[in-house]
């Protein structure tokens, strides 16, 4: 693979820095490489008062490299394309993804428009995910306007920080601007570089939760737009055994409610939990695994393997493949796939059918826990030996190729396979690093 600097042009790539310790190796590996990095901070919107620390800590680390530094501020339309979204989704009773709408509508759409305008060849961010490319770095630029290139977007190296749950609305106008430097890497590894390179951030806590509340607790940020609003809760017959605020304010598979409910024989929840001392002893937790907002209710199971926390069949909406080959195939027959409805559950498998009016259905093999509306459920393959890398090289430390061919798995893709088509099982020795994210959709 050759650098920027033999292609005959230093490539210029705006790198997305958060102040964070990922973000920052990007950067430096980018540099390392020979590109032209230029570092830009995403002013958004938010609410703990961490982002002008953030701010900080990404301007230090790009004076640390000597690369140029911008802060892009986009907090109105952040506001209105990620907080407002996810306020109107909880207020409709269902569960949005804000993480995943900024980075369809901000990072990968507003950022990348404005890099873009500014010269920028690629966009580079953080994200712990690899990208490949049919076609190698030398050609890509004068291709590009030729033939189009077909990126796809394969699962990280560290599968515990694997991120391509959130990137499922990418498309191929997206992509083959990207560039994603640490995703053949361990966190731990990532943590190593940002320490011998003696990066500012390279100590620094990563961010948890949602990603402008911070620290903040999501049902009093709700709690701002939403009002207080008590309803019953309801066991899995329909009997009523307590009171909540509001059922907007909950998600599907939620177990801490903050509220007391009455067992039916006698004893008394507290946040889906026994109290000690108040009749027989319950040790399962209690879940929700229903509400409605029209009527204001919420069904609680008691115990994880409940079946009213299960779905075998789920519908989708706004469906998005990376590819199109696949929305192809899709449009006669079924597709056997591995998915996952929430981000970091184990890969199970499903087989996606289209359905009329530009929906879709996920038939899972065996049922689905805490399935719930408006979350994203994305879905993968075998990886394909045709693809090859667009970010391998000695820089970046071990090879993006895992040395599988396509036969490895079994069967190729094709039209009307079956779920034992996989060949592997990804529980029996195959790794899920090996597979490629096709793209996702809306749970229904």
């Amino acid at each position: 693979m050759l650098t920027s600097n033999q292609t005959g042009k230093q490539k210029r790539v705006f790198v997305a820095m958060s102040g964070g310790v990922d973000s920052s190796v990007a950067a430096f590996l980018l540099k390392k490489k020979g590109y032209q990095v230029i570092g830009g901070f995403i002013k958004g919107y938010n609410v703990d008062g961490c982002l002008e620390k953030d701010a900080q800590d990404a301007r230090r680390v790009a004076g640390f490299l000597g690369i140029p530094f911008y802060i892009f501020d986009l907090e109105k339309e952040y506001k209105e394309k990620v907080v407002e979204y996810m306020i109107d989704g909880y207020k409709k009773g269902i569960t949005p993804n804000p993480d995943v709408m900024c980075n369809k509508e901000i990072k990968f759409g507003l950022f990348l428009k404005k890099a873009l305008e500014l010269g920028a060849d690629y966009v580079a961010t953080g994200h712990y995910v690899r990208l490949k490319s049919t076609n190698s770095e030398s050609l890509r630029t004068f291709i590009r306007k030729l033939v189009p290139i077909r990126c796809s977007l394969m699962i990280a190296k560290d599968e515990n920080k694997d991120q391509s749950y959130f990137l499922w609305t990418l498309t191929q106008d997206q992509l083959k601007y990207c560039l994603f430097p640490i995703g053949d890497y361990l966190k731990s590894e990532v943590r190593k570089i940002a320490r011998k390179a003696g990066l500012p951030t390279a100590e620094k806590k990563d961010s948890q939760g949602i990603c402008f509340l911070g620290q903040v607790n999501i049902k009093n940020f709700l709690s701002q737009y939403l009002p207080f609003k008590e309803g019953d809760i309801l066991d899995t017959e329909g009997k009523k055994i307590g009171e909540h605020h509001g059922a907007y304010f909950y998600t599907i598979g939620q177990r801490h409610l903050g509220t007391k409910f009455q067992i039916p024989n006698g004893g008394q929840a507290k946040q889906g939990r026994m109290v000690a001392g108040l009749g027989p002893k319950f040790q399962k937790p209690f879940y929700v695994a229903n509400k409605n907002v029209e009527s204001n209710t919420l069904v609680v199971a008691e115990g994880d393997s409940n079946p009213a926390l299960y779905r075998k069949e789920i519908e989708l909406t706004d469906v998005n493949f990376i590819s199109s080959q696949y929305s192809n195939i899709l449009e006669n027959v079924g597709m056997s796939v591995l998915a996952r409805v929430r981000y970091r559950q184990p890969l199970a498998r499903a087989q996606l059918i289209k359905e009329p009016i530009k929906k879709f259905k996920l038939i899972f093999e065996t049922p689905q826990k805490f399935v719930a509306s408006g979350q994203s459920a994305v879905f993968y393959r075998p990886a394909q030996s045709s693809i090859t890398s667009r970010t391998t090289s000695s820089d970046f430390g071990p090879s993006i190729h895992s040395g599988s061919k396509s036969s490895d798995f079994g069967h190729s893709i094709h039209s009307g396979s079956k779920s034992s088509d996989f060949g592997l099982s990804i529980h029996s020795g195959s790794k899920s690093s090996d597979f490629e994210m096709l793209g996702g959709g809306i749970i229904v």
